[in-house]
């Protein structure tokens, strides 16, 4: 299990690929991965940057449980969480969760665990720079199934 908050980019799939390398080779038959990145709207409006803020030793804590619930709850071998903190630009990459097991149903099932649970239970905030320079911090993450009606601003 491995759970890290970084500050500045990091490239996603170069993170997966050396962690997945660490992995003895014949124990996984399945990986399942979601990278989250910055997208440039949210809430009907226009998104240049964002700042995510966090709480040290808090938010670390909150990951590693998450973790540990999915490997409880799965048979998955390994999970990992990389989640990004400070400024971000647009299609930055924000979150990394992975999970590896035997067959693709655990794997696919922790992984969305991993992403969902953080989503709801880490403490993270962010601060969104609107494209017409104005800042908000956002107040609520997208439920899990929900749907935005449209793609962005047009």
């Amino acid at each position: 299990m491995t759970t890290e908050v970084v500050v500045g980019p990091f490239d996603p799939w170069a993170r997966l690929a050396s962690h997945q390398a660490a992995l003895p080779t014949t124990s996984h038959g399945a990986c399942s991965v979601f990278v989250g990145t910055l997208r440039d709207f949210n809430e009907g409006d226009a998104v240049s940057a964002m700042t995510l803020e966090h709480y040290p030793g808090m938010t670390e804590r909150a990951l590693e449980r998450i973790a540990d619930e999915a490997l409880q709850r799965w048979p998955v071998g390994e999970v990992l969480i990389v989640h990004r903190v400070g400024p971000i630009l647009l299609g930055e990459a924000i979150v990394l969760t992975a999970a590896w097991s035997a067959h693709r149903e655990a794997a696919f099932a922790a992984c969305r665990h991993l992403i969902e649970e953080l989503k709801q239970r880490a403490p993270f905030w962010k601060k969104e720079t609107l494209a017409d320079g104005a800042c908000r911090w956002v107040e609520r993450n997208t439920p899990a199934g929900s749907q935005p009606n449209k793609k962005g601003p047009t």
